[in-house]
């Protein structure tokens, strides 16, 4: 099969969106598929034998940490030399718009996925609430090109079916357990990321520093407790306003970490925070069970998919802060803590990248049989 994947964002940017597509493209290629990736331009034109097609990127006023590629005719030339047998727009909100619009026009069977929940965003950035009707409609403009829509999660399939998105399925969620586990703990990388404080309780954050990840809402619970160190591990536009807003409390931020150092900053921690309710999956959450650590997380419908209150993680109601407390009082139980370590790591031996895009597979190979019945007749 030829596919064309048309992305938002692709390496050698790092984020879920990111992590799902480039394995995705791995397992294709050694699939035997042929690959073509088109992306905003950030220098890199090959990835495990697919080829990138970078497209020139510009700063956004309004996002200024990441670059990314207006809508341009240019992807249009570039499909119809490639001549897929499907067109996958990943987010197709600007670059990924032009490959949707490039399939219909050509009469290609079209996927469509959505991962970044960017009305849900749009609430937290005070300034941009004004546009998020005209978001919406461009929204469910392009997901209503496409024969086969994703979300990667139930709740978000319901909040999109409910938008009036229709042909909607949820694409299973992997993560890599070998790169993941908790081998890779260690007494100096814990001693780092507490501030030379091991004896607390280390939670970790992992994420790109963003608004919308909702850190600062972990600033009271500092404040209040001095059991607990919090180490904020990655970069991104808010890390200014982070640094400003820990201050003074038990807080380290290492910076952007990747490969052992980032899987030792899981594996040697007490448990992985996860704030944000706007997360339309957060596999990153994954990437803390697989480490076997507790995942603390705000309640919301796609991360309920995933974590098991006091079975592989524990869940608080996001603004409560008895809530909060009341999750890591019963992490500091030692007994609690190792059954639930246990627990998250069975929960992410499940899932893996092999069968995740084995799934992405399958809604290709739907598209085109929709595509077939509906729109492309004896012709395909």
């Amino acid at each position: 099969m030829k596919i064309a994947i048309v992305t938002e964002t692709f390496v050698p940017s790092v984020d879920g969106v990111v992590t799902r597509l480039r394995h995705a493209v791995e397992r294709f290629v050694d699939l035997g598929h042929e690959v073509m990736v088109i992306a905003p331009d950030l220098g890199v034109h090959e990835h495990h034998g697919a080829r990138i097609v970078g497209i020139r990127p510009v700063t956004l006023p309004f996002y200024k940490h990441r670059r990314f590629t207006l809508p341009t005719p240019t992807v249009d030339g570039i499909i119809r030399g490639f001549h897929p047998d499907v067109v996958h727009a990943a987010q197709p909100i600007l670059l990924a718009s032009s490959g949707a619009y490039a399939a219909k026009r050509q009469d290609i069977p079209l996927l469509a996925s959505y991962h970044t929940h960017i009305p849900r965003y749009l609430d937290l950035y005070r300034g941009y609430r004004w546009g998020k009707p005209a978001v919406w409609w461009q929204i469910k403009r392009n997901h209503a090109l496409a024969d086969v829509n994703l979300a990667t999660s139930q709740a978000m399939k319901e909040e999109l079916s409910a938008q009036g998105i229709h042909n909607l399925h949820v694409v299973r969620r992997g993560v890599d357990t070998l790169a993941h586990h908790p081998r890779f703990a260690s007494e100096s990388m814990r001693a780092r990321l507490s501030g030379g404080r091991p004896d607390k309780t280390l939670l970790v954050f992992v994420g790109r520093l963003a608004k919308e990840k909702e850190i600062q809402r972990l600033r009271p619970m500092l404040d209040r407790r001095d059991d607990v160190v919090l180490a904020i591990v990655g970069d991104g536009p808010y890390r200014h306003e982070l640094e400003e807003t820990f201050r003074g409390t038990s807080t380290v931020f290492p910076g952007f970490l990747g490969g052992e150092e980032l899987a030792s900053a899981f594996a040697s921690s007490d448990a992985f925070v996860f704030p944000s309710v706007t997360e339309t999956l957060g596999l990153v959450i994954l990437e803390g069970m697989a480490s076997g650590l507790p995942v603390v997380a705000a309640r919301s419908g796609p991360t309920m998919e995933q974590v098991v209150d006091g079975e592989n993680g524990l869940l608080y109601d996001s603004g409560d802060e008895a809530s909060l407390d009341a999750a890591l009082d019963r992490l500091a139980d030692p007994a609690t803590r190792t059954r639930i370590r246990q627990a998250a790591r069975a929960e992410a031996e499940k899932f893996s990248w092999e069968h995740a895009s084995d799934d992405l597979l399958h809604y290709y190979e739907l598209a085109i049989a929709t595509h077939r019945e509906t729109r492309g007749g004896d012709a395909w």
